[in-house]
C-alpha cells in the first residue's frame, strides 16, 4: 500500500479503487511498523457511502472488527451517509473515568494495601454475571438504558456534580429501549456495575507530572495527588446489540444498493429504519456503560472512605467507542455528520458549547489509559483539532492475548509489578499475563504523536500504585 508522509505525524493513503476519500493516519514511522493489515482497513472504511473528509486513524491504530481500532470516520446524514456498528465496536461506549482523591501518595501509603484489598473484594469482574447493583426486574434495566448515570445518581449512587463532569451529562438522550433485543437485555440484567475482563481495569494512580498547570487546576488534579482510573464499557449487553444489528444491516444492505469490501462493515443509511434502530440501541448501551462506570465509582468511593478516610471527586468520564450525530464544518459549510469513533476519543476544543462551564476555557479532558506498569495521561482538546476533534484512546495492542500469555506467566508478571511497587489484584493469573505491558505500544510515543499531530495537548501524567484487573 502506498502511504506518503505529508508532514510529521501525518500520513496519507491516496484514494484508489472504490475509496471515496483518502486515508489519513496520525502516527510516527515507528508506530506504523507492522500496521499493514489495519491500514487496509483504513482504505476499506474510505469506501463507505456518504463519508466526508477522510478515513482517519489515530496513533494507536491496530486491527479491529471492520474498522481499525483507532479509526474515525464521519458520514453526511443528509446525503445518504451510513452508520456502521463496526465503526463503534462490540463494547459500545467503552470509556474511561478519572476520579481525584483529596490526598497525596504519601498520605495514602499506610492504607494502600487495605484499599487495594477492599477494591479487590468490592469490584465485580470477569466474563460472567455479577455486578455492584442487582436489578430487581427488567423494568429497572429499562430505567438504566434510558437514564444512564443520571438514573444511578437518582438512586443514590453518586451526586449531581458527577453528571456535570460526564460526557452528555451522564446520559445520551436518543436512546430507544425498544431496539434492545431480549438476549441483550438478558445479558445486561445481571452485569450492572461490573468491570468485565480483558483490558478493563480499575487503577489507583498518582500524578507524577503536570504539563499544563492551568488546565490541571481546572480539571481538579495536582502533582502528587492520588487518582482512580476506571476503564470499562457496556459488557455483554453492548456486545449483543452490536451482533444483532450487524446481522440486520447485513441483510438490508442490498436493498439500499450498498456494497462494502468487508462484511464486517455492514451498514445502512443513518436515516433508514435499520440505521435509526441501531442508533437508538447504541445510545441505550452507552447509557448502560455510563451507569456501569458510575456504580464502580460509587463502590470505589466507599472503599476509600472506609479504609483511608479519603474522598474521590469525578474529573471526567468520556467514551471511546461511539457514533455521535454532530455538526462540523466540511468544505466551509456546517454539515450534520454521524461521527464514528472506535478506539478514539472525542477531544472538543476550548469554548465548545457542549463542555461543562467550569472546563470550557480549557478544552475537553481526554483520558488515556496506559498499560500495567506504565503511565496514563490526561490530555485536552485543542483549537483546530483534526479528525472532527478526535484523538487516541490508549496504547494500542501489538500482540494477541494468546501471544502475550506465552511471553510470561501471571505469577512472573505479578512479581515484576509488585517489585516495582505496584499492588496487583487480578481475577486470574492467565488474564493478568494476557495484559503484559509488552503486548502494547509505548503509550508515551502514542501521546507524543497525538500531540505532535495537533490533535490534543498534554495536561498531566499519572503512574500506577495499584491495579484491579478483570
Amino acid at each position: 500500500m502506498d502511504i506518503v508522509e505529508e508532514r510529521p505525524y501525518r500520513f496519507r493513503v491516496e484514494p484508489r479503487g472504490a475509496m471515496r476519500v483518502p486515508g489519513i493516519v496520525f502516527a510516527s514511522r515507528g508506530l506504523l511498523r507492522d500496521a499493514e493489515q489495519s491500514l487496509r482497513q483504513v482504505a476499506d472504511v474510505a469506501t463507505l457511502p456518504g463519508i466526508v473528509g477522510a478515513s482517519y486513524a489515530m496513533p494507536d491504530i491496530h486491527w479491529g472488527y471492520g474498522f481499525p481500532i483507532g479509526g474515525v470516520a464521519a458520514t453526511d446524514v443528509t446525503d445518504g451517509g451510513v452508520v456502521s456498528p463496526g465503526g463503534v465496536g462490540f463494547d459500545i461506549s467503552c470509556g474511561v473515568r478519572l476520579l481525584a482523591a483529596d490526598c497525596d501518595r504519601d498520605a495514602l501509603r499506610p492504607a494502600l494495601a487495605a484499599v487495594m484489598d477492599g477494591l479487590g473484594h468490592a469490584v465485580p469482574r470477569g466474563a460472567g454475571p455479577g455486578g455492584v447493583w442487582r436489578l430487581d426486574n427488567p423494568r429497572e434495566l429499562e430505567h438504566v438504558l434510558r437514564g444512564g448515570s443520571r438514573y444511578a445518581v437518582e438512586q443514590g449512587h453518586g451526586d449531581e456534580r458527577d453528571l456535570l463532569r460526564c460526557e452528555d451529562g451522564g446520559a445520551v438522550t436518543d436512546a430507544d429501549v425498544d431496539q434492545v433485543g431480549p438476549r441483550a437485555r438478558e445479558r445486561g440484567l445481571g452485569q450492572v456495575g461490573s468491570l468485565g475482563s480483558a483490558n478493563h481495569f480499575l487503577e489507583v494512580q498518582t500524578v507524577t507530572e503536570v504539563y499544563d498547570p492551568a488546565a490541571a487546576q481546572a480539571f481538579g488534579i495536582t502533582a502528587g495527588q492520588v487518582c482512580v482510573m476506571i476503564h470499562c464499557g457496556s459488557r455483554g449487553l453492548g456486545h449483543q446489540i452490536c451482533s444483532d444489528h450487524v446481522r440486520a444491516m447485513d441483510r438490508a444492505m442490498a436493498r439500499y444498493g450498498i456494497d462494502v469490501p468487508d462484511r464486517q462493515l455492514a451498514c445502512t443509511p443513518v436515516d433508514s429504519p435499520e440505521g435509526r434502530a441501531y442508533v437508538g440501541a447504541m445510545a441505550a448501551a452507552a447509557n448502560y456503560a455510563r451507569a456501569n462506570r458510575q456504580l464502580l465509582s460509587h463502590a470505589a468511593r466507599r472503599v476509600f472512605r472506609r479504609e483511608a478516610g479519603v474522598r474521590l471527586d469525578l474529573v471526567y468520564d468520556v467514551s471511546h467507542n461511539l457514533a455521535k450525530i454532530e455538526t462540523h464544518q466540511v468544505d466551509g459549510e456546517p454539515r450534520r455528520l454521524c461521527v464514528h469513533r472506535k478506539g478514539a476519543t472525542r477531544a472538543f476544543p476550548p469554548g465548545h458549547p457542549e463542555l461543562p462551564d467550569d472546563l470550557r476555557d480549557m478544552g475537553q479532558p481526554v483520558l488515556i489509559p496506559g498499560t500495567m506498569g506504565t503511565a496514563s495521561y490526561v490530555l485536552a482538546g485543542v483549537p483546530g483539532g483534526d479528525a472532527f476533534h478526535s484523538t487516541c484512546h490508549g496504547a494500542g495492542r501489538v500482540m494477541s492475548r494468546h501471544q502475550a500469555a506465552r511471553t510470561v506467566t501471571g505469577k512472573e508478571l505479578r512479581a515484576r509489578l509488585e517489585g516495582a511497587g505496584i499492588a496487583v489484584r487480578p481475577l486470574s493469573m492467565r488474564g493478568l499475563a494476557e495484559e503484559v505491558p509488552e503486548a502494547y505500544k509505548d503509550v508515551a510515543e502514542v501521546v507524543a504523536a497525538s500531540e505532535g499531530a495537533g490533535l490534543c495537548r498534554r495536561v498531566a501524567r499519572l503512574e500506577p500504585l495499584g491495579v484491579v484487573k478483570g
